[in-house]
């Protein structure tokens, strides 16, 4: 075990069971087995091998199913989704098979050959409809069909004019991804490695637009970020989809950038009882047990419960630097009526790591230096005592349901949340001339020099939702018109500390010399606050023509006061967003459309010439797109070509240095996303983006025209293929291809090679247990992630891992 750990894994795995412990005594519903068996339950079992579906739905029934193991040899079932009782779903399980059960009293029920007199079983009549899919409920697979993020209401993605995309906790599962980033790496115009594998963030850029500000959102409430080191981390074990609107969204959502935005859909209390508890073993040292609960807590199934929680003891990829985490998320959900819902959701996350992130020098990397040498892969300049990112963050909230009538709802979600960091680095910032005469001199190559900064930082916020939903239906007419007030308040106590360090010695590299803090060059404490009122109609005329128009009008205030300096600056802003799209959806699938959408988000620069602060940056977009489903399939495919323009950007002169906003950037480009099952038991998902411009089209520094502001490839591509055998076995192939660029404003002396990544995944069903080994970055590829301003940022390296998981 690793000494440095302060955290050991025997006390992670008591602690994960005391939580299991606690969870198997929740009380459950007691029912007769007659009257439970009676009682139609929601069911989703994929398909697979007789024998396996049959386990499982046995186990989810609470029933003891007996048979002779020969019966089940080489037959397969379709699978079990929607409400049944225990009978009806038996018999629709066995349909086909030549069997047929036979109840032998209480819970106890036999598979046996199917009799004469009954060669064929009669056709099950169920009465009891399926839950159908909504925007925030599970997804059985990797295509969804229905999101809230792109309309704030239950939408079909068939209907929604604007580029959305859905990741479900299946497919991260199956690519093995470990982070957010990694969970979006088969998703078009993301950019999940802008900076290389930096394990403080999940650092993405969408549509050529850094994401990383002002931050991600979770079951569409913001975790604001002010602009400093701290934001709100997402555990991929508690999410239940993720998804990715792409271009501006501020009609719906307020301040955001022109890239778009992320928000995650959380693991919520379910109906259908689930218990699963799951075991990791990785590279890197990476040991994790994790858990999942849920059910109802009466017996009539009105109050509904969930446990989601793990522990990992890790190291991260460079000098045995830890990468631990405890993560619980308890929520319950009450059903007074069907009408009303209330889920109260909560969440606590202890993150304990050191820092693999920074840049490496361009000679070295991309070029060999004069001597004609490169830096190994896994060259690390930062210090491994002092480099740390200690970050605690917990939450409590509610969403709030209730329906008046068909047409009258109203929804109110808030949260209130809290986030401690601690952030300390040493980083590398070029060679250290020592014979600045000879320029080839091998000690000029030798020596990294280094600097340090840090920031504690302390982050409250609170934000609130509320909703008013109404839908009418006049003749041939429909609308569902959406009336939102949002509010959000966010304090955030910030200091920065920045200094030198000591250089590193890359022959003899000593990577925990001391490290002088000193005093906090910057003190701040910042304050944001907005308002926002916003009014949408969906409008659908006849069977074909659907609209979507949107305004809204935000009210933003933000106040930094600086201790250090002595400043208290205030900036007060108004902005009128708006949005229309226009889609047309046909009988044989095919859904074109036509979108405009607008973004704004503040800026707390002052203008050094009148005092004061800068109007918002401001994004806008034309998209026209076209999705076509078959009809009667779930398979999707997808296309959308865009015009993106982000304006007001603040840009510098490179003489005097002052600041104005005279910055605009213009992407264009074409994205397709393919969401497939070909054949049975085989998934297919595609992802191709072709991005002929990013680029400064105006700055205060004519230098900066014509280049990138964050290195885009030109084309991009991702596609993953999984087969599930008869068997249990299941197999999949992901490859990931980025094509070459000159690096961030085309900053690098030479091209960037481009690279392909593969990812694998070979897993086993077997009964109640979920077997499955991923692979990413398979062939352990070297390859450089991007480049800037003469430094370069080496890519992920392989990582491995094993998971078992026992369900029940």
């Amino acid at each position: 075990m690793k000494s440095h750990h302060t955290l050991p894994l025997a006390r992670h795995v008591r602690a994960a069971l005391l939580t299991l412990m606690i969870s198997s005594l929740t009380p459950m519903p007691v029912l007769h087995a007659a009257e439970k068996e009676a009682v139609a339950q929601e069911y989703q079992i994929p398909a697979g091998p007789l024998s396996q579906v049959l386990s499982r739905f046995a186990a989810e029934a609470g029933i003891l199913l007996s048979a002779n193991a020969a019966l089940a040899d080489g037959k397969a079932s379709t699978g079990l989704h929607g409400k049944f009782t225990v009978q009806q779903a038996l018999d629709t399980l066995l349909k086909g098979t030549g069997l047929e059960v036979e109840h032998r009293g209480d819970h106890r029920y036999a598979i046996l050959p199917q009799s004469a007199k009954a060669s064929t079983l009669p056709e099950v009549q169920v009465t009891a409809a399926a839950n159908k899919e909504t925007a925030w409920s599970p997804i059985k697979g990797y295509i969804a069909e229905q999101s809230a993020t792109g309309t704030k209401t239950d939408t079909s993605l068939m209907e929604t004019p604007q580029a959305v995309s859905v990741v479900t906790k299946d497919f991260i599962q199956a690519i093995g991804a470990q982070s957010l980033r990694e969970g979006m790496a088969y998703t078009p115009g993301v950019n999940v490695a802008p900076y290389g594998p930096d394990s403080r963030y999940d650092w993405i850029a969408l549509r050529g637009i850094d994401a990383y500000s002002p931050g991600f959102y979770q079951d569409g409430l913001p975790w604001r970020n002010a602009g400093t080191f701290a934001t709100g981390r997402i555990e991929n074990y508690g999410i239940e989809r993720l998804e990715i609107l792409r271009g501006p969204a501020s009609v719906l959502y307020g301040q955001s950038t022109a890239g778009g935005l992320i928000n995650v859909v959380s693991k919520r209390p379910t109906a259908t009882p689930l218990k699963e508890i799951q075991m990791q073993l990785g590279n890197y040292s990476r040991e994790q047990v994790a858990g999942d609960f849920s059910g109802p807590l009466n017996e009539d199934g009105t109050v509904l419960y969930r446990i989601t929680g793990l522990v990992r003891d890790a190291d991260l990829p460079r000098q045995g630097m830890k990468d631990d985490r405890v993560f619980i998320a308890p929520s319950i959900t009450f059903l007074p009526s069907d009408k009303t819902s209330l889920t109260v959701m909560s969440q606590y996350m202890n993150s304990d790591a050191g820092i693999v992130a920074g840049a490496l020098p361009e000679q070295g990397t991309l070029l060999r230096t004069p001597l004609g040498e490169k830096l190994p892969y896994k060259t690390f300049v930062g210090d491994r005592k002092f480099n740390r990112f200690e970050q605690k963050q917990w939450y409590v909230g509610y969403l709030f349901e209730h329906s008046f009538n068909d047409q009258w709802t109203f929804r109110q979600n808030a949260r209130y949340s809290e986030v401690d960091l601690a952030y300390w680095q040493v980083f590398g910032m070029g060679y250290t001339q020592v014979n600045q005469a000879n320029p080839e001199d091998p000690r000029n190559f030798r020596y990294i020099t280094r600097n340090m900064n840090g920031s504690p930082d302390h982050i409250k916020a609170f934000t609130i939702d509320n909703q008013l939903q109404w839908r009418i239906q006049a003749g041939d007419w429909q609308h569902t018109l959406l009336a939102g007030l949002d509010y959000q308040k966010v304090r955030d106590r910030n200091q920065f500390y920045s200094g030198s360090a000591p250089d590193l010695d890359l022959l003899a590299p000593d990577t925990a010399q001391t490290i002088v803090r000193g005093d906090p060059v910057q003190d701040s404490s910042i304050k944001l606050a907005q308002t926002g009122f916003y009014l949408q109609d969906q409008i659908k005329w006849g069977s074909h023509w659907i609209a979507t128009l949107g305004g809204r009008y935000d009210d933003a205030s933000t106040q930094n006061a600086e201790r250090v300096a002595g400043t208290n600056d205030r900036f007060n802003d108004h902005k009128f967003t708006s949005r229309a799209g226009l889609l047309y959806l046909a009988d044989n699938g095919i859904a074109p459309y036509f979108s405009y959408t607008e973004s704004f988000i503040p800026t707390v620069t002052v203008n050094t010439q009148t005092g004061k602060g800068f109007k918002p940056e401001t994004g806008k977009q034309y998209e026209f797109g076209v999705r076509y489903q078959p009809p009667g399939s779930k398979n999707r495919y997808s296309a959308a070509w865009f015009n993106l323009e982000r304006n007001n950007f603040i840009s510098y002169d490179p003489n005097s240095g002052s600041p104005s906003q005279t910055g605009q950037i213009q992407v264009r480009g074409l994205e397709i996303e393919i969401q497939a099952q070909p054949i049975e038991n085989m998934n297919l998902i595609t992802a191709y983006t072709y991005t002929p411009k990013v680029e400064v089209t105006a700055s205060s520094n004519p230098a900066l025209i014509g280049t990138p502001l964050l290195a885009t490839p030109e084309n991009s591509l991702a596609v993953w293929s999984d087969y599930r055998f008869n068997n249990g076995l299941k197999v999949g192939l992901g490859a990931r291809y980025n094509g070459s660029t000159r690096g961030n404003f085309d900053s690098a002396s030479e091209r960037i090679p481009s690279y392909t990544l593969w990812d694998a995944l070979v897993g086993y069903d077997l009964q109640h247990w979920t077997l499955a080994f991923n692979a990413r970055n398979l062939t352990n590829k070297e390859y450089i992630a991007n480049c800037a301003s003469g430094s370069c940022y080496y890519g992920e390296p392989r990582r491995a891992m094993l998971t078992a998981t026992y369900r029940w």
